[in-house]
């Protein structure tokens, strides 16, 4: 891949995890279209970025991995 993963696995899941639930807690509230679907964008972004271990902020700050792949 072109990028370098800087998200520990613990905290993937994490976002994973929040990702999936904002989605659905978003999808089953009563929200105004384009809001709901501000959240669900969001939240999708989150969730892919969890998905693929990168995160473009955390990489803007300068966060690496150490070799065992922890923070």
């Amino acid at each position: 891949m072109f990028y370098q993963k800087n998200l520990p696995r613990r905290e993937r899941v994490l976002r994973v995890l929040a990702g999936l639930l904002v989605i659905v807690v978003a999808l089953s509230l009563p929200l105004a279209g384009w809001a709901r679907g501000l959240i669900v964008v969001s939240a999708a972004a989150f969730l892919f970025f969890g998905l693929i271990g990168f995160c473009p902020a955390c990489a803007m700050v300068g966060r690496k991995l150490d070799a065992k792949g922890k923070k």
